[in-house]
């Protein structure tokens, strides 16, 4: 059964403030326990807003690794890269943001380069941070041809490539290695997708929906952050 606790605020500056300040404890504690940190984080809307925040709080960033949870197979320097805004949030401050994808004709093969990158990190990670989409997915994995690699990907395999319903390619942590972290958060705005990623979590591995298959198989507890 999924251990989940939810955390309920009543704007989005409110749940900004407190994932900023639970994020940052996580941070400094992987520093203070290791010397450095890794850190998965979404770049969607919800964590856009709350990047800033995050950003802002005075640590040694400079030990501070980000890789992007998932991101659509274009240039580091295209505006939709995920990495790209990682990097524009978090290089500033010294942080070093890995980006994971190389923009490959063949997602697959692009999703075989994410993971060797991700092969030469520490590991595990700090903390996965998980955005939901509309459609249920869980970072990168979204229904279609390619989820149950994603989901059944063996525990050394980091990443994959993926071709959602959408027809849009891209690198994904598998299931795997979203569940391999010490610690997994999710960031929710909406009644929908409250409604939604509680059935999820009802349904477990019946779900049919991404983010309750990945969440099914979790053996710590998750943190779910929800506003209006």
């Amino acid at each position: 059964m999924i251990e989940a606790e939810w955390w309920d605020y009543d704007s989005p500056d409110e749940m900004a403030d407190a994932v900023a300040g639970d994020v940052g404890f996580i941070i400094d504690s992987a520093l203070d326990a290791r010397g450095s940190a890794l850190i998965a984080l979404p770049a969607d809307e919800a964590a856009l807003a709350i990047f800033p925040k995050l950003a802002d709080s005075d640590r040694q960033w400079r030990q501070v690794m980000i890789i992007p949870t998932d991101d659509r197979i274009v240039a580091v320097d295209n505006e939709r890269s995920k990495a790209r805004a990682l990097a524009k949030a978090f290089l500033p401050k010294g942080a070093r943001v890995v980006p994971i994808v190389t923009p490959l004709d063949d997602y697959r093969l692009a999703g075989n380069s994410a993971d060797a990158r991700l092969q030469d990190l520490p590991w595990p990670p700090d903390l996965v941070w998980l955005g939901v989409g509309e459609d249920g997915r869980a970072a990168g994995i979204a229904a279609g041809p390619d989820l149950q690699d994603a989901l059944d990907a063996p525990k050394a395999r980091r990443a994959v490539g993926i071709m959602a319903e959408s027809g849009e390619p891209e690198v994904t942590l598998t299931r795997a290695s979203i569940l391999a972290a010490r610690t997994i958060l999710l960031t929710l705005r909406g009644e929908e997708k409250k409604d939604m990623v509680e059935q999820a979590i009802a349904d477990g591995h019946s779900s049919r929906l991404p983010i309750g298959r990945v969440l099914a198989e979790a053996e710590q507890p998750i943190d779910i952050h929800w506003c209006p």
